[in-house]
């Protein structure tokens, strides 16, 4: 799948693989994983987890494999594994909904709860589906974070928000070159602020083409397009919409 990036690269589209950009002045390392690192923060950040969200559709008969936490938790044991951060900062919806932590498996549930002391500091961050995270896991929950010139929330702000790091939106980009296209979740930006992508397994993404980029960054953003061991940043301007007329 990375090839169509790869070849966007080569027609001059992307500028190869980042060690990391600025946000407001603060450097921040996108993880081909959806992760951010703030190595000034010495914090690692994740949005959308959406524990539970298989078992959720599964309530309403659309049967999915129930696998999704259990995936979940085990790219997150490993970023916390490489990356081993003072902080682990969840950007909201970490749960699909109040009732999620009541669904999973004991092993998931005992799996988390071991993640969570493994760290020193665990944030929650509120999200519209999990307003306030179940607290027998552990952790903290803020409403929002102030980190440097960066404040950490979870629903994007629409209109100008320097600094501003949250989720929600669960951004996608899709990107052609060679006769081929590629789409992918990825980290939108514009240098003032970012979006990061859903990190839960059946998280989905929303094209950033769509207009509800646009109420935030007031244009299409460029997009950090996640790739097969790397990031890819791909110029607004080369993005692909989903369908013709969008």
């Amino acid at each position: 799948m990375t090839e169509a990036v790869k070849a966007t690269e080569t027609a001059g589209e992307t500028t190869g693989e980042t060690a990391g950009v600025l946000v407001a002045g603060e450097r921040a390392v996108p993880d081909p994983s959806g992760a951010l690192r703030l190595p000034a923060h010495d914090a690692l950040l994740v949005a959308d987890l959406h524990f539970e969200k298989g078992s959720a559709f599964a309530a309403r008969g659309q049967l999915l494999p129930p696998y999704d936490t259990a995936a979940t938790l085990q790219r997150l044991a490993e970023l916390i594994a490489a990356h081993r951060p003072a902080r682990l900062i969840c950007l909201g919806d970490s749960f699909h909904d109040l009732g999620a932590d009541g669904r999973m498996a004991e092993s998931d549930v005992e799996t988390l709860q071991g993640l969570v002391a493994s760290v020193q500091e665990w944030i929650w961050i509120e999200g519209n589906h999990d307003p306030v995270p179940p607290p027998r896991f552990g952790g903290r929950t803020a409403p929002e974070l102030r980190l440097g010139a960066l404040t950490l929330r979870h629903e994007p702000t629409e209109g100008p928000a320097e600094g501003e790091l949250a989720g929600h939106l669960h951004p996608a980009a899709k990107v052609r070159g060679r006769g081929r296209s590629v789409r992918r979740r990825c980290f939108a930006t514009d240098g003032a602020r970012m979006i990061l992508p859903a990190f839960g397994a059946y998280a989905g993404g929303l094209n950033v083409r769509d207009e509800a980029f646009a109420r935030c960054f007031g244009r299409t953003p460029d997009a950090l397009v996640m790739g097969s061991g790397q990031v890819w940043p791909v110029k607004a301007s080369k993005l692909a919409p989903d369908r013709a007329g969008r």
